[in-house]
């Protein structure tokens, strides 16, 4: 079986959510005198274990057991005290058959583990001698019973969860020992209790392999890592950082009062966790088996590689083709590779069979494209995980309408963005070599956000066989060498070789600035052509590219911002800052029409700041302004 803390180091692990708040959800009634939660692992097991399994569907690896107020102390109300190592040893066994059945159906050999809640009593202890009374009794059970760590959580009282620690330590045959406090938020003028790096240290001292927080608000979860993740004891390792946050308030969203943690943006906090080198996260109260699903997808896109290996082949290919066959494959390649400013415009493939949309898009493209100031259109793969018309499908629909073949060419590069996230590596292959033949010759790679469907919609699954890195390596050096994945080459004739014009993506604000520096080194080193970047809003991110402006050509996003409340959302978006000054200055216009006007003119003056700054070119997104596009291209590019 293996090891929970070797398996940690390796991996970040993701844990269930909420028991308690399902269990209300599910029965309608909160723990009570013959409705005692923790009493349901002995009464009612089919049901806990029926949560266990939604949990480990969804994609969790550690359970939590059912057994957070199974102490002598919180069970005495109601008469069960002597029932300790019943409810105890039973909460572990539920939670360890709830992971064999799902072993059994799934076929899943990925490591599972069980973690032995322990929560606080309604009134703290203060004593040894109280906490050993009231937990000495349910540790033991949950050791005896195989539990793979003890989860010491939402603890509002440091001095009884010392104690607990302690008491732990001071007893044979223990597991590790998770440590978690409730963390009571900063307001702006005083910081968070516990101070982050106090308790971090202080846990380490106590022998705590993990220790962090849960049942807070995300945002004071997020507070708690960014002050403790570069505590020398976490970046030693000595100890791991855990966050479990739960759903949060409600905040006031526009004119309503709402919450904001769906599932979507918990997955987006459990990828900025990680990345911030939380090794185990999960959810807590209101946290429910969507939101974990969620957390799963976006972390399983920081995975991928580890299954299949994005190194090059190991076998001996031809050279792949070089800068002169690639600027043959149109006017964005061209000029490109010539050192000449270029642009492309984002555009959005349809979602559905409106024709009227299709229609709408098509002679908006052809405008475009008929005006001489793009060079290339870049086409979203189901963007934010949503199931829209395949680039390369579009494409030929887009060709078709407006007349372009073989015989007369495009007008402009026909981009697809290609995600990892849809197809399997025999998939991916198969793909580009039908690029390559429906002389779609250029290819931006990225890693694709995790599926986002609608309540309505068959679960779809996140394949993410490679990374964006992964793609880049091996068309590059396999297909654009003549050469299939596995080392086969791709015909008889004598240059059987493809020659894709590769780009890739980067988030110069991402939280994590250091993991996606060091990305973008890998992209470059595996074989990409050009860099598009998020959209930025000032200096700064631009600034930060510089080191590696010489190894590869740039294309800067600049998003149009269409009015006030675009802007406004576009500021949540993590990765993406927008200056409170120039929103400010979007919102002393009253009007829509004028608060567009000034959304254009802040492109056209970021396009000139490209212009003059000597960059490859600009990547525009610009799909809510239409035709205005142009009026922003003429304007920053002095047409």
């Amino acid at each position: 079986m293996a090891d929970f803390l070797t398996t940690l180091k390796s991996q970040a692990l993701l844990a269930d959510g909420a028991m308690g708040s399902y269990l209300f959800n599910l029965t309608g009634r909160l723990s009570e005198s013959n409705h005692v939660y923790e009493a349901f692992n002995v009464e009612n097991p089919d049901l806990i274990q029926s949560i266990h399994q939604e949990y480990l569907a969804a994609g969790a690896s550690c359970l939590k057991t059912n057994t957070f107020g199974a102490n002598r102390e919180q069970l005495r109300p109601f008469g069960m005290e002597n029932r300790v190592v019943e409810l105890n040893c039973a909460g572990v066994k539920v939670a360890r058959a709830a992971i064999a059945k799902h072993q059994a159906q799934r076929g899943d050999e990925e490591p599972f583990f069980v973690l032995a809640s322990v929560g606080p009593t309604s009134v703290p202890l203060t004593t040894a001698a109280a906490v050993a009374e009231c937990y000495r009794e349910q540790v033991e059970a949950l050791a005896a019973a195989g539990a793979d760590a003890l989860l010491l959580e939402t603890f509002g009282s440091q001095v009884q969860l010392e104690l607990l620690v302690k008491l732990i330590k001071s007893l044979p045959g223990m597991p590790p020992i998770i440590a978690e406090m409730m963390v009571l938020p900063g307001d702006g003028l005083k910081p968070l209790e516990p101070d982050p790096v106090e308790f971090v240290n202080r846990m380490a001292l106590l022998g705590v392999s993990l220790a962090g927080v849960n049942c807070c608000a995300p945002w004071d979860a997020s507070a708690f890592v960014a002050a403790a993740k570069d505590a020398p004891v976490v970046k030693s390792g000595a100890l791991s950082l855990v966050v479990m946050p739960n759903a949060g308030g409600f905040q006031r969203i526009g004119n309503r009062l709402m919450t904001s943690v769906n599932p979507e943006l918990a997955g987006k906090l459990a990828r900025n966790f990680s990345d911030l080198g939380v090794r185990l996260l999960g959810g807590c109260c209101e946290m429910h088996p969507p939101h974990i699903q969620e957390m799963h997808n976006y972390l399983q896109s920081r995975r991928v590689g580890e299954r299949v290996t994005a190194g090059a082949a190991k076998f001996s290919t031809p050279p792949p083709v070089g800068d002169a066959e690639k600027r043959k494959n149109g006017r964005f390649s061209q000029k490109l590779k010539d050192g000449k400013f270029v642009v492309s415009i984002e555009s959005l493939p349809p979602r559905g069979t409106d024709e009227r949309v299709i229609s709408g898009k098509v002679e908006l493209l052809g405008k475009m494209a008929a005006s001489g100031l793009i060079d290339a259109v870049d086409f979203t793969d189901g963007s934010r995980g949503i199931p829209l018309i395949t680039p390369g499908d579009f494409i030929a629909v887009l060709r078709s309408r407006l007349g372009w073949t073989a015989a007369t060419g495009d007008a402009v590069e026909l981009i697809p963005h290609f995600t990892a996230r849809d197809v399997n590596m025999m998939g991916i292959q198969s793909r580009l070599v039908g690029y390559h033949h429906n002389r779609i010759h250029n290819v931006l790679f990225v890693t694709g956000d995790p599926p986002k469907m609608s309540p309505t919609y068959p679960r779809s699954a996140a394949v993410f066989d490679l990374d964006s890195v992964g793609m880049i390596r091996l068309t590059q050096t396999c297909l654009n060498a003549g050469v299939d994945f596995g080392g086969v080459p791709l015909g008889k004739q004598e240059r059987p070789q493809t020659h894709f014009t590769i780009g890739a993506g980067v988030e110069p604000e991402a939280q994590d600035a250091a993991r996606e520096f060091r990305r973008l080194q890998e992209k470059i080193d595996a074989g990409a052509d050009y860099i598009m970047t998020q959209p930025v809003f000032h200096e700064a991110p631009v600034a930060a590219l510089e080191k590696f402006r010489g190894k590869i050509p740039f294309l800067i996003g600049v998003m149009v911002l269409a009015h006030l409340e675009h802007a406004q959302r576009m500021a949540q978006v993590p990765g993406v800052v927008i200056p409170s000054a120039l929103i400010q200055r979007i919102a002393a216009k009253t009007t829509v029409a004028d608060q567009a006007k000034v959304g254009r003119d802040i492109a056209a003056e970021q396009i000139q700041a490209l212009v003059r700054g000597g960059w490859a070119g600009v990547y525009l997104m610009s799909t809510a302004v239409g035709e205005g596009t142009l009026d922003v291209l003429r304007a920053g590019l002095g047409k």
